[in-house]
Formats: structure tokens, C-alpha cells, sequence
């Protein structure tokens, strides 16, 4: 897990269960999505709504690929209708039985 040391002008950003990558460049997602999932666990958060927008897809697929290697990552899937549809991922996490 990276800390606020690692990100001199880090943005502090609510762990409230949705996360807009909207804010964020595509070179912040592959360290920005694993790190929030586990601040969200930490936080007993176990259902997560990425929002990463519709356009060509390639946010999605990228998103999707780092979910798949997620080991706290029980399922994941389009939004419905009213959560965005296609423009958004549903991530449904587990907790890990890990005693650290």
C-alpha cells in the first residue's frame, strides 16, 4: 500500500463506497484503484461503484483488468440503469481472513 509520503501533492479523496476516476490521469489508476478497494475494506465498505465513464471503453477494460487480480475481489459488473450503466463497475469485496 503506498502512504501520503509517496504522493508529495496527493489528494485526499472521502472513502465513502464510489470513486470517479474522472479526477484522476490514467497513469494514477493502477495504484489509485487497489488502494482505495483497500481503504474501503478497512472501512467495512464491501460494495464499490467505480465510475470511470463510458467513451472508448479502454478506462473500463484497464479497470477491469485490475479488478480480475485482485484477491479481495469477490465479483464485479456493469452498474444497472440507475447507477450509471456502462459508465460505472459494481465491485463486490470480501474481507480478507488475513491477521496482519
Amino acid at each position: 500500500m503506498h502512504t501520503e509520503d509517496d504522493y508529495p501533492e496527493a489528494v485526499r479523496i472521502e472513502i465513502d463506497g464510489v470513486l470517479d476516476l474522472h479526477h484522476f490521469s490514467p497513469k494514477e489508476i493502477k495504484t489509485l484503484v487497489p488502494d482505495y478497494l483497500e481503504e474501503c475494506l478497512k472501512n467495512d465498505i464491501l460494495e464499490v461503484r467505480i465510475v470511470h465513464g463510458k467513451g472508448r471503453g479502454i478506462l473500463k477494460r484497464t479497470v477491469e483488468a485490475l479488478l480480475s487480480r485482485l484477491p479481495n475481489v469477490v465479483s464485479f459488473q456493469m452498474a444497472d440503469p440507475e447507477r450509471a450503466n456502462w459508465g460505472a463497475t459494481i465491485v463486490r469485496l470480501k474481507k480478507s481472513t488475513d491477521k496482519k
